[in-house]
């Protein structure tokens, strides 16, 4: 497909097509769309080649997180640069900043900049699939719903079982949740730690789950909410490492001595959880394999191998004790 048969689909002039696929102002709203949704139902694409941005035996794959400065993101984006550099692939890496206007101003752009698409996003799959006419996406933990899309599962549900199982077997009983609140339902992580307490029998009251956001202060702030509604909690699982991390300081400054007043364990077992004291216990990724798979299976997307299986694209966490509980 060309950018005139996009044009004529739309019935609009071929300059028109190039200012709404370009995100130019002098384009109205209405007639934008219109040309989007022809570009997504041809499988039309500008050709990068023909603007000269990459040589044509060379792939660019654009990884989008929402926070490099958290460290998870980070060591998904090395684990991607590593494979991209294997396979003669280049990766631009693009960062949201957690801003949902910041990732549709990605959107706009990077469907004509890359061949493939991997990563984290907040919308929904159809506008992905809207943005992204004709080159792969793979989703990073998120079930993908559209059917071109390919996605990289996390599976933790076992080793947040192997948590609280550890926790009941040290003689833990009051055990809270610190979860994040980015979004306004429970989190799949907290699910799965529902699911683990209750099968030692222990009920979890209102309270016992508090939510914060994904920050060293926000696990601080979410123990402080509590402590304040259940001071007799002997052990906190937290959605990620970040939030832990936070929870060993504020614990501290409650005077608790971890893990002997109170045990804590993360999820994600970042490099970063062995540089704090207690080093800190986690349900551990290998975050990396995050990053890789979801190159490896961009490229063989864009050159049209046989992509990996869904049992291939899953990454299992397990248990990893250090100090804090």
């Amino acid at each position: 497909m060309t950018i005139h048969d996009v044009a004529r689909s739309a019935g609009v002039s071929r300059q028109t097509v190039s200012r709404a696929l370009n995100d130019k102002a002098e384009i109205d709203g209405s007639t934008k769309q219109r040309v989007l949704d022809a570009a997504r139902e041809l499988g039309y694409r500008p050709s990068r080649f023909a603007r000269g941005l990459v040589r044509p035996e060379t792939t660019t794959i654009g990884l989008v997180v929402p926070d490099l400065l958290n460290p998870f993101f980070t060591e998904v984006a090395s684990g991607a640069l590593e494979a991209a550099r294997a396979r003669g692939r280049h990766v631009v890496v693009y960062d949201t900043a957690g801003d949902a206007e910041q990732e549709l101003a990605t959107l706009r752009v990077i469907g004509t900049q890359v061949d493939a698409v991997v990563g984290y996003f907040g919308r929904s799959d159809e506008d992905l699939d809207r943005f992204t006419p004709g080159i792969p996406v793979v989703l990073i933990g998120r079930e993908p719903r559209v059917p071109r899309f390919s996605g990289i599962a996390i599976d933790g549900e076992d080793g947040v079982r192997e948590a609280v199982a550890h926790l009941v077997g040290r003689g833990h009983r009051r055990i809270g949740m610190l979860d994040h609140d980015g979004r306004p339902e429970p989190s799949v992580r907290q699910q799965w730690f529902r699911r683990a307490v209750a099968e030692h029998g222990i009920a979890l009251a209102p309270g016992w789950i508090a939510r914060a956001p994904q920050s060293v202060d926000g696990g601080g702030a979410a123990l402080a909410t509590l402590l304040a509604a259940h001071p007799d909690v002997t052990a906190v699982f937290a959605f990620n490492d970040v939030i832990a991390i936070g929870a060993l300081r504020e614990a501290r400054r409650f005077g608790l001595r971890v893990p002997a007043d109170l045990a804590v364990i993360g999820f994600d077992g970042l490099a970063l959880g062995t540089l704090v004291e207690p080093e800190l216990s986690s349900v551990a990724l290998d975050t990396r394999a995050l990053g890789a798979l979801a190159v490896e299976q961009a490229s063989r997307l864009v050159t049209g191998a046989a992509p990996l299986e869904p049992g291939e694209l899953i990454v299992r966490a397990a248990l990893h004790l250090r100090e804090s509980a």
